[in-house]
């Protein structure tokens, strides 16, 4: 017996134009794409600011496992693309703020550049439905 997918869809689609799709539910699992700090319209939010980089990426996160019918509290994976690592203090700080024990599984690594040159951070996940 095969799972069932299903891509998951927004309204407006920031990533649209790079062929990218939000993200995909596969039976009961969400598998989202890397979420940057990249607003609605596209445009890169905190330019040169990781905290409000850190923010939108949360924001982008809860925003495609809402379209998908879950939220922040049913991830069990991250990814953490960082292009410094001088930020991974940071990054612990933010799991005690936006996760609740116990905390997803994580796999933090830094990455010479993200897709879009101002971008600091990206985050993917996966997370039950």
């Amino acid at each position: 017996m095969s799972a069932t997918k299903q891509v998951i869809k927004l309204d407006t689609d920031p990533l649209a134009p790079y062929a990218i799709s939000p993200g995909w539910r596969v039976g009961d699992l969400l598998f989202l794409s890397g979420q940057a700090a990249i607003d609605e319209q596209g445009q890169v939010v905190g330019v040169a600011d990781f905290d409000a980089q850190l923010r939108q990426v949360f924001v982008n996160i809860d925003r495609v496992l809402h379209a998908a019918g879950s939220s922040r509290d049913k991830i069990v994976k991250v990814t953490i693309y960082l292009t410094d690592m001088d930020n991974f203090a940071k990054i612990v700080q933010a799991r005690k703020i936006y996760f609740k024990s116990p905390y997803p599984a994580d796999t933090t690594l830094e990455v010479k550049a993200l897709a879009l040159p101002d971008l600091m951070v990206e985050i993917d996940v996966i997370a039950a439905v």
